[in-house]
């Protein structure tokens, strides 16, 4: 096969421009602006006194994430989701708030809640793997702000969490898909995974056709190489 042609001159193993810009806003304890080539995300962490009824006397936290896309961060603009959340978004939101609460002891953080909102403000593939990557961040920033504040002795904050798409695509296997990727691949991988190395969660599927056992080997070896260079980032961003 001849080199394939990918945006921002990468190979198939290659992933776009990353940057995590945190502290973009004033009021959200944690805050973290990410850009994964053209997507971009808003991503901010709330902290509120107290859980669920169902979470009462626990003595532990919980994590949770809201996710929706501004309506022009397509290429058409999307009605924006009022009363009723569609399918697609819960989906993504429950994504979310489980690969998030990996990064937290629970114990450790008390009958508080942490929220964490995604807004996409432009999308170009990607937007729910870049939420969990940002989003990380964000939370990161305000289990610290808890400290900071003296409502914890220490962070509950374990270790970040990450996120990135493989496929196949036009019979090759590539890592990071943008959206004229995604749009036609024949098979699409969502991989979740810890700084340490422990899988969160995989979400793969033959879009246009199916994979094989060989394939899924590579697909995941790209994939958690990938979120390797993700969460050195994510250290990185946090000093």
């Amino acid at each position: 096969m001849n080199p394939v042609t990918r945006s921002y001159d990468r190979g198939e193993r290659g992933m776009r421009p990353l940057t995590l810009e945190r502290g973009v806003t004033r009021y959200a304890e944690g805050s973290c602006l990410v850009a994964m080539g053209e997507t971009r995300v808003l991503c901010t962490a709330s902290v509120e006194e107290g859980v669920e009824s169902w979470r009462r006397g626990s003595g532990a936290g919980w994590v949770t994430a809201e996710y929706a896309m501004l309506p022009r961060a397509t290429h058409q603009r999307n009605r924006r989701e009022r009363g009723t959340v569609g399918g697609r978004t819960q989906e993504i939101q429950r994504l979310i708030g489980r690969s998030l609460r990996a990064c937290v002891d629970m114990g450790a953080l008390g009958e508080r809640t942490i929220r964490v909102d995604c807004d996409v403000l432009q999308a170009d593939g990607g937007t729910r793997t870049a939420s969990i990557t940002g989003g990380a961040v964000a939370l990161y920033d305000a289990c610290a702000w808890l400290v900071g504040e003296g409502r914890l002795s220490t962070s509950p904050f374990q270790e970040f969490v990450a996120a990135v798409s493989a496929g196949i695509v036009d019979g090759r296997v590539v890592l990071d898909l943008d959206y004229s990727e995604d749009s036609r691949a024949e098979v699409d991988f969502n991989v979740v995974a810890m700084e340490s190395g422990g899988i969160v969660e995989l979400q793969g599927t033959g879009e246009r056709g199916s994979f094989d056992a060989a394939q899924l080997g590579v697909l995941m070896d790209l994939t958690l190489g990938g979120i390797r260079e993700l969460c050195s980032a994510q250290s990185a961003a946090v000093g």
